[in-house]
């Protein structure tokens, strides 16, 4: 699913004649086109999708809208790692995770075989 979701500009400069901005959208930041909202300011907020700043949205909106977002776990989905994700979706842990490798046992010692009695 490709959402349009709030984000608040963090920063703005020009990438190879286009006005671009860094927006973070609830701790996840990208970069994103403003051609379509030129006069759109450092600080202020706007609907991203597929990484063009389509509308300028209030603050209070934007946030209550990043939470819903969050609490559903779409933010996740939208910027989250696709192969995480398709690892999860197959029913398999992600080999890549943050968290520590849970502890095993240690490896038994290596002793010298033992030669076998005969009766």
């Amino acid at each position: 699913m490709c959402l349009a979701v709030p984000g608040r500009v963090l920063d703005i400069g020009e990438k190879d004649g286009t006005r671009m901005a860094t927006v973070d959208f609830g701790g996840v930041q990208k970069e994103v086109c403003l051609e379509y909202l030129p006069d759109l300011q450092v600080g202020e907020y706007a609907i991203v999708h597929v990484g063009f700043a389509l509308q300028r949205l209030d603050e209070e909106s934007a946030k209550q809208t990043l939470e819903l977002f969050a609490q559903l776990g779409m933010l996740q989905e939208e910027f989250g790692d696709p192969w995480e994700q398709a690892a999860a979706a197959g029913g398999e842990p992600w080999p890549f995770a943050d968290e520590p490798e849970p502890e095993s046992a240690p490896e038994p010692a290596l002793t010298a075989p033992q030669e076998e009695v005969q009766p």
